[in-house]
């Protein structure tokens, strides 16, 4: 258990620096210091501090504008990022603190900006987060257990505090890099000032190519799926039968079929358009009738409206596809397959006029890597998935049908795949790698800019560190030396 927490729900992971205070009471605009806000554990190597000093854990370490960090907050959050299995390596004591200050620089900024984080986003991301951690512990007495919380009220105000200087430290940090563009000559320039001997090493691509087809269910097997909806939306609607428990009992979807068919969602929420358009069209307490997405079936009981976020369940059943439909498909296949080896057109061509991919028919069958849509795969950063598909494909050759289950609950289906273009190990290319080194350049311009800004807000906010940290080589310039 403790290892699934640990990696699904990285945004308690410092859980235990809750006990920071504030040097103004302004409820609707500043929050406790209470989390040390250190997404992926990462401190700079330059922060760092010859000894460990005896510190009085009650003390305070800093003061940051409005907030206060105490000497307790540092070691509470030393000791979880250990407990997370974070690495150590790089993590100091003047490291963690000097991203703990700029956290609160960012968070004390948003609010001189007037940048604003409402009550009920902070809320809301809270129940997220809760419904997310009872999906994957069990039940709310064993989520506060795991968080050593006495009760859900206190641990719900805990939640506030934390999300509250997050989200106005993120904000903070993407209006100063919001409009950031990065030039082609920009990108040149930043390319060329790389000694050559210290440009970047690439690993091997590959860009890959398929023709995906779908195994269609009968329409005797829809109706049954249909009918089936129905008789659960009516013994819901007439008989008072629990929505929660039929989803558990007959939903297909293995993201929520344990919880009951629950999610929380927005406008924004990744789901499919044809369940967002029923989902928004419902009022609060109705169900819809059944639907189809590209997943099966649906029915949706919306339960709770809270202005644009709406907390619903669901149930999917996908309809049955017959054996038959699937040895017709990966027949179908075999055939667009041996008349792309005789010549008879090309794969991009068998792509647009046969494959059932909608997002890559017309590209060829290209496939987009969703890190940056480029259509490259670095072969040590593919998904075990893909690379498990692709590993024995030759230069020139086209895989025989491969059967593919959808991991999200979807129809299973077959495709063939193709690698269009190998690209070895190899030394940055300006014309070959063009847009990993765009994405580098505009990094480091965003780098910059951050940079000029802590700078400008560190010598015009008030900064305050106790003589027992003034021994830390912060990166940042925090002693206004």
């Amino acid at each position: 258990m403790n290892k699934l927490i640990k990696t699904g729900f990285s945004f308690l992971f410092l859980m235990g620096a809750l006990n920071a205070q504030e040097v103004k009471n302004d409820p609707d605009t500043t929050v406790d210091v209470q989390e040390a806000n250190v997404a992926e554990a990462v401190v700079t190597k330059s922060d760092s501090v010859s000894t460990f000093k005896k510190i009085k854990l009650d003390g305070i370490a800093a003061v940051v504008g409005d907030y206060v960090i105490l000497e307790s907050d540092i070691e509470k959050t030393l000791i979880d990022l250990k407990s997370q299995g974070a690495s150590m390596a790089d993590i100091t004591r003047c490291g963690l603190l000097g991203k703990l200050m700029e956290d609160r620089l960012y968070a004390h900024q948003a609010v001189q900006d007037s940048i604003l984080v409402s009550d009920d986003e902070v809320n809301a991301t809270g129940d997220r987060q809760i419904q997310q951690l009872v999906s994957q512990i069990g039940s709310v007495e064993k989520v506060l257990k795991y968080y050593k919380k006495e009760d859900e009220a206190s641990f719900r105000e805990d939640l506030f505090k934390i999300n509250k200087l997050r989200m106005l430290s993120e904000k903070m940090q993407n209006k100063i890099v919001s409009e950031i563009e990065i030039t082609p000559e920009e990108v040149r320039q930043f390319f060329n000032n790389i000694p050559v001997d210290e440009r970047p090493v690439f690993g091997a691509e590959l860009e890959i190519a398929q023709i995906v087809k779908e195994p269609k269910a009968s329409e005797e097997e829809k109706q049954k799926v249909i009918d089936k909806l129905n008789e659960i939306k009516a013994d819901v609607e007439d008989n008072g039968a629990s929505f929660s428990v039929k989803a558990i009992l007959y939903s297909q979807d293995p993201g929520s079929k344990s919880n009951g068919g629950f999610y929380s969602m927005t406008r924004q929420t990744p789901f499919v358009k044809e369940f967002k358009d029923v989902a928004f069209s419902l009022r609060e307490g109705e169900i819809s009738d059944p639907f189809e997405t590209t997943f099966g079936y649906h029915i949706i009981y919306v339960e709770k409206v809270r202005g644009q976020e709406l907390d619903l369940r669901h149930i999917l059943i996908s309809p049955e596809v017959s054996q038959k439909a699937m040895d017709d498909v990966r027949k179908e296949l075999d055939s667009i397959r041996q008349k792309v080896l005789d010549g008879e057109f090309t794969f991009a061509e068998a792509a647009l006029n046969f494959s059932d991919e909608k997002e890559t028919k017309y590209d060829g069958g290209l496939l987009r890597n969703p890190s940056d849509y480029s259509s490259r795969f670095e072969l040590t950063k593919m998904e075990p998935a893909l690379y498990n598909q692709v590993r024995n494909i030759k230069d020139n050759e086209i895989s025989r049908p491969i059967l593919e289950n959808d991991p999200r609950g979807g129809a299973a289906k077959y495709k063939i795949m193709k690698i269009t273009n190998r690209y070895d190990e190899h030394v940055a290319d300006f014309a070959q790698d063009y847009i990993k080194i765009q994405e580098l350049a505009l990094r480091d311009k965003q780098f910059k800019a951050i940079k000029k800004w802590m700078d400008k807000h560190i010598k015009d906010t008030y900064v305050s560190v106790n003589a027992a940290n003034k021994d830390c080589n912060f990166a940042n310039n925090w002693l206004k030396d």
